[in-house]
This record gives structure tokens, sequence and C-alpha cells, in this order.
């Protein structure tokens, strides 16, 4: 056996550092004190003691906030290969950092399309005036930049709404009395600085010729070919828009304080990611709707366990808190939802149209039956109940010898024959998870959709 070239080193360091000198150490060892975050679990609180399954369903799944993240979040909210919220769309939620860091933060408005904007997700816009002017700055509501060089008008003539151009749409009237000038507008936006003081920025401006249109709240701003990079760039400098959703309901107003947390410590009926899931917002009077297709789109929807661990744990965070740990235990004896677990079921509850089947078909199936272009030109998302249901007794797209719904028959409702995986018909069986592959509804919401055609003949209520 040849000799290490490093025994003579080593055995000089044993000869000077012997029983009298520095405690001998393994060679390549680095003596440290890990300081490791420990993960909590339920011993950390006082466990339930009551006998409701779902609650103990919860209790044994989910113990922690990490519980939650892993086997909830990761499950339904961010998939792997980068789909839904890994790093492609807001929030991230893929890892338990990102997922804590939605906490307190504010709710999306970066939905694609203004009709997907909540009111309550709304911030407070930036302002505008002339330079030339005295007038007070007036709040932003949307803008709208039409491709395309302004035309030049003649005598008596004006843009309109399709004028190509930027148009301006503010919250009250400008009070001018021109209806064109030539001036430069001015974007104000409040921040913060280093020392806490809110401080006024003039930020972009735009020199051009305007028009003051209609009640005066519209202006319109020429753009020629030489002025195109100028407004590209200032509507790519991020005009904060207090009226995103264009509905003249200018978000900020409706609500105290920032804009609604995707989670809300302790509130989780105002938490954003709580309303996604179930399509609407609890406010002081009812309910408010939540524009979008219920989440998740790929897969299945919590059940009751899940909701109820998702809400204990948004109920459970203290608000005077500014960081969280996702180690520590979610109390379910505390938990005020665990009284009645079963009324956060997304699927409703009974056999009927409105309180059991339409729920069932809007969280699984309205990911892709839903929206501006929805699949097979069948929309379970948009109209009211009764209109969505008077869809499902019209024929199949796919097979127009066969009503969607037929009330009081299974074998020939389309739906039905789909949801359950008939081979009578072809097609994959229904709800897909483009994830994966796997499609089933659960047997008992099946069931419910089974005694809604045949023993209540498709009803509407």
């Amino acid at each position: 056996m040849k000799r290490s070239l490093f025994a003579p080193a080593l055995a000089a360091l044993a000869l000077a550092c012997g029983p009298s000198g520095p405690e001998t150490v393994d060679p390549g060892t680095i003596p440290f004190d890990p300081k490791r975050p420990t993960p909590g679990s339920s011993s950390e609180v006082a466990p339930y003691s009551g006998t409701n399954a779902d609650v103990l369903t919860a209790q044994q799944t989910y113990p922690t906030g990490l519980d939650l993240h892993r086997k909830l979040v990761m499950r339904t909210c961010s998939g792997t290969n980068g789909v839904c919220h890994n790093q492609k769309e807001y929030p991230d939620l893929h890892t338990p950092g990102t997922f804590t860091a939605s906490i307190g933060a504010p709710c999306n408005v970066q939905s694609g399309n203004a009709e997907g904007v909540f009111d309550r997700c709304e911030r407070l816009g930036d302002r505008f005036r002339f330079a030339e002017q005295s007038f007070r700055e007036i709040e932003v509501g949307y803008f709208v930049l039409i491709p395309g060089t302004t035309p030049e008008f003649g005598t008596g003539q004006g843009p309109n709404g399709d004028t190509p151009g930027l148009h301006l749409y503010l919250r009250t009237a400008v009070p001018v009395t021109q209806a064109r000038l030539n001036a430069t507008g001015t974007f104000i936006r409040n921040f913060i600085d280093d020392q806490g003081n809110v401080q006024t920025l003039p930020y972009a401006s735009y020199d051009t010729t305007w028009w003051v249109l209609g009640d005066k709240r519209h202006l319109f701003a020429r753009v020629n070919d030489n002025q195109r990079d100028t407004v590209e760039g200032l509507v790519a400098s991020g005009i904060v828009q207090g009226d995103q959703n264009r509905n003249g309901v200018f978000g900020a107003t409706i609500r105290p304080g920032n804009t609604v947390p995707l989670i809300n410590p302790g509130k989780p009926e105002l938490s954003y990611l709580v309303a996604r899931l179930r399509g609407y917002m609890k406010t002081d009077t009812g309910t408010d709707t939540v524009p979008g297709t219920r989440m998740p789109l790929a897969n299945q929807p919590p059940n009751v366990p899940d909701m109820l661990a998702l809400m204990c744990f948004i109920e459970g965070l203290d608000p005077a808190a500014t960081q969280w740990n996702l180690g520590s235990a979610i109390d379910y004896n505390k938990c005020t939802y665990s009284e009645n677990p079963s009324a956060l079921s997304l699927a409703g509850s009974g056999d009927t149209w409105t309180g059991r089947v339409l729920p069932i078909l809007q969280s699984n199936c309205g990911g892709c039956h839903g929206g501006s272009n929805p699949q097979a030109g069948l929309d379970l998302l948009t109209g009211t109940a009764e209109e969505i249901r008077q869809r499902l007794l019209k024929p199949s797209s796919q097979n127009p010898s066969m009503q969607l719904v037929l009330p009081g028959s299974l074998d020939k409702s389309y739906l039905f024959l789909k949801l359950t995986g008939d081979g009578s018909i072809s097609g994959s069986r229904m709800p897909i998870n483009p994830l994966n592959g796997n499609a089933s509804l659960p047997e008992a919401e099946l069931k419910s959709i089974e005694n809604w055609i045949f023993l209540a003949g498709a009803a509407g209520t």
C-alpha cells in the first residue's frame, strides 16, 4: 500500500498538538453550531378535541403552514414546469418564502384585461394636470392608446372614442373652457422618501395637441409619427389607473387603507386568494362578485378540509406582525371556522342547481368552459344561474343529436356521459387535468349531478 503524501505533515501536526495542545479534530471538519429553523407542530397549540371529521382530517393533513404550502398550495396553485403561479404569474407561490411574501401583498391587478380587475384591488391612481394651467391635479381613471397616426381634422371636426391616439379618462372634469389646446400634460405620483415623508413627483409629461371631449373627463392627445416613441414610453412608464376596470368605480375610494391583500392576516373573508377560490368576497352588507375564472384552473378545487386549513391558517396570522413563521402550528381548536366547516364547501350543498350543481360545474369546469373563448362554445361562468342552465338544455356542439342535459334522462344527457366517461361517446372524460391528464369528479359530486338531472328534472331551483 502506498503511503499517503500527507502522512508526514499529519504526523508533525499530531506531535505539535499532542495532549497538551489544542483538541484534535478530524482533518477537513469545520466545527460549528448550525442554526436551522425548526418547523412547528401540532404540539405547539392545544389540539382540536371535537369529533368533526373534516376538522380532524385538516388537523392531521395540515398541522402547520409549511404543510399547507407543500400539500395544498403547491398542488393547486403553483404546479411544476412553470405553469400557473410558479415564477410565471403574480403572485409567485412556488416556495415557502414566496408564499409568505403574499401575506399582506396587494391583490392582483395584472389580469390581462380590464374586465378581470376587481374594484377592491384598484389602487389610488396617478394624477394629471396641464403644466400651463392652474387647476388642481385630477386622478387618472384609465387610458387607452389606439395604434396609428392621429388624422388631421377640418373645421368643426374632431376626434371620437375610436380615433388613433392617446385617450385619457379622468375622475372629474377638467376645468378649462377650450375644446382644443396645445399644452403639456403632466403625470404626478406621490411616493415616500427614505425619511418616511410623502413627496410629490411629476414623473412624466407629453407635449402635444389635446382635445377636451364629452363631459370633460375624456381627454384626447394627438400622436404624430414623430411622437410615437414618446407616447409609448409614457405608457410604458406605468401610469397607475384608479379605475382600471373602466366601470366608473374608483376602487381606492370604496374601502379604507390599501388594496385588499392577497392574504389578509386574521381576515380570511377579506383575502383575495380566498375570494378567487370562492368567486366572491364578503362585505359589510353582503358579497361582491370577483371577476375572472375561479381558481384553480388546472387542478381539483380544494375540498372542505383543504379550505378549513387555509381559513384557519389565515385567521391565526397576527395582523400586527411584520413577519410570519410557516412552521408554526395551525390552531384548529380556536379557529372559528371549525364550528361549521361544511359551510366552506366550494361545491355547495344539497342537490339543487344553484346550491350545488352550478358551483360544482363552475369550480371544476369553468377554467376551460368560461371567458371570452370557452371550449366547445359552452360558457359556464357568464350570466345568471338561469341563463347558464338554459345553455345546458341545448344540443351538444360535439354531438348535436344529444342535449347537454335532457331532464330526467341520464343516458341521453351528453354532459353526464362526459363526466362519467361513458364509452358510448367519443373523447376524453371530463373534467381534464391538463397537468397529468387525470379526470374524474368525486363520487359525491357526480351523484349530486345525477340526482339533479334524474330526480329533480334539471330544475332551476
